[in-house]
């Protein structure tokens, strides 16, 4: 009876030490708008949710939420990730901005962090990439590489981040080629294979040559493939699958070191609300192996303009620009601060369309 008393003791400690190294454990959430094999922006995300679980092994657990919608759908997920006990989450959509908030005001103790947004709170900190850093160096191979002059642009919505986008690959193509044009078609998604195959295709029948896109899937590279002579570039992944077709470069967000950062920063105690945006310089932003369609002239100017921003020396918003109606932006030599940047609802001169209401 007094051994069974002393296995029963021994058991009960054996479970309170389990029981606190289990709440010693810190948890990590990722909510994510598209599937994690998109082959794009979420399995980025989600690659840095591996280096995570890599870089701190037992001591730190991740879960993670794919396919939520941007909206209620999204303030649901957060919530039930929030009460399943995680110390820290990050929502990984510019739609998710409202709805975290919403959330965090319900978790005081929890720390967030929103990707792309604008909105803090003490425990909602945001973070995004300059990604109209690696937008200059697309465009400039586009308006060198394009022999229609035409450039078609697969765009998800009107916010910010995408009109940058937008404004800084047309910028950089037309200063090599002041004959290239920009044909714009927004999809109104971030993920659809089906309507981004579309796209891409509508654009090539109206004589693009060259396809950029800000979505999420790999289908305007694959429908590139059934056309001749037309290239395209890898979007928020390398996409090196398509390296011996259209693919001659890609925008890459490595966002592995912001996330074990971050999450360092809850374990030690150490997390502030903060606003981080980051690009080229700090390896946020990485640009992918250009492949031998590119000229080897061309693939040095691109170097060159990488290095150019990598170092602080040239910045893709340097005046003289005019918006799109004509009138002055930027002097020259000047260069948009980040509070326009970051709130950019205009076109520049040159692009054509209007930015959907």
């Amino acid at each position: 009876m007094k051994m069974k008393t002393l296995l029963t003791g021994a058991a009960f400690a054996l479970g309170l030490a389990g029981a606190a190294m289990a709440q010693d454990k810190t948890k990590v959430g990722f909510i994510y708008v598209g599937p994690i094999g998109d082959g794009g922006w979420t399995y980025e995300h989600d690659q840095g949710r591996l280096a995570v679980e890599e870089h701190f092994g037992d001591s730190v657990e991740t879960v993670y939420q794919e396919s939520v919608p941007e909206g209620a759908d999204a303030e649901r997920a957060i919530t039930q990730m929030a009460l399943g006990g995680a110390d820290l989450i990050f929502t990984t959509s510019f739609g998710y901005m409202d709805p975290t908030v919403a959330v965090a005001e319900k978790f005081p103790d929890v720390k967030f962090e929103h990707a792309t947004g604008y909105k803090r709170a003490d425990n909602v900190s945001t973070y995004s990439a300059r990604f109209y850093e690696g937008r200059a160096v697309q465009g400039h191979i586009a308006g060198k590489m394009t022999k229609t002059n035409k450039v078609g642009y697969i765009a998800s919505f009107p916010i910010p981040e995408v009109i940058r986008g937008i404004n800084s690959a047309y910028l950089h193509a037309s200063r090599v080629n002041p004959d290239v044009e920009f044909n714009v078609i927004w999809v109104y998604t971030w993920f659809d294979p089906a309507k981004e195959a579309d796209a891409a295709t509508a654009l090539i029948e109206q004589g693009a040559d060259v396809i950029l896109q800000h979505t999420d899937s790999t289908a305007p590279l694959a429908a590139a493939e059934g056309f001749d002579g037309v290239i395209g570039f890898g979007q928020a992944s390398d996409m090196a699958e398509y390296k011996d077709g259209p693919r001659v470069s890609s925008i890459i967000d490595n966002w592995a070191p912001y996330y074990i950062a971050r999450t360092q920063a809850v374990i030690d105690g150490s997390w502030e609300s903060v606003d981080t945006w980051d690009g080229i310089s700090t390896g946020m932003v990485e640009l992918g192996e250009m492949t031998d369609k590119v000229p080897a002239e061309l693939q040095a100017e691109a170097n060159a303009l990488i290095e150019a921003m990598r170092s602080g020396e040239y910045h893709p918003f340097t005046g003289p620009i005019n918006k799109q109606d004509g009138s002055a932006w930027l002097a020259e030599g000047e260069v948009a601060d980040d509070g326009t940047l970051a709130g950019m609802n205009f076109y520049i001169e040159g692009v054509t369309g209007d930015i959907p209401g």
